[in-house]
């Protein structure tokens, strides 16, 4: 059983260490202030339209709105904040138009490689890359609770895991209620 949970703690650590590499990476960068930059460039719109976030058509207006003025652009789904639409992903070239009354503002917009790092790490890539983000987090339980299953299982490795253990869970629980 201990040979099972030893290659299962392999394969699921191995396929995943890229991902989880790029997401610790991003994530360190953003916390230390790399949060990436957006070329955002307006976009004059000849054939405008009125669009309404409460539509229950929104997505539907959004691609007649681009198609009605010749832009070609494939997006997921739309994102509502405020005033402002945004095509999802946004973790590539995306739109965002900003509702003022009966005028819409639209800007073409360009993240740089550390910002679609940063929206891919915050779930706001493509849908299968979020259902992928989702079988990584369960990747991750496994790697994390095999490893300490592993540890704690093993006669000379039982005290260290669990002073190693015990001794990240009390600086975490610190800092949770230091807050």
């Amino acid at each position: 059983m201990r040979k099972l949970w030893i290659k299962i703690h392999l394969y699921v650590a191995a396929f995943f260490a890229p991902m989880i590499l790029v997401m610790a990476t991003s994530g360190g960068l953003y916390l230390l202030g790399v949060k990436g930059t957006v070329a955002s460039t307006p976009v004059e719109i000849s054939s405008p339209s009125v669009l309404s976030i409460d539509s229950s058509t929104l997505e539907e207006d959004v691609r007649q709105l681009l198609g009605a003025n010749n832009i070609e652009h494939d997006f997921e789904y739309i994102k509502v904040s405020g005033t402002s639409l945004f095509t999802r992903p946004t973790s590539r070239i995306h739109y965002e138009f900003n509702l003022s009354g009966e005028t819409v503002a639209v800007s073409r917009n360009i993240p740089d490689l550390q910002k679609s790092m940063v929206e891919l790490h915050k779930g706001h890539g493509p849908l299968l890359f979020k259902d992928l983000q989702k079988a990584m987090a369960l990747g991750l339980l496994i790697v994390v609770l095999s490893g300490f299953w592993l540890g704690v299982s093993s006669t000379p490795l039982r005290l260290s895991t669990l002073v190693i253990t015990g001794t990240g869970l009390a600086v975490f629980l610190t800092l949770v209620l230091a807050l």
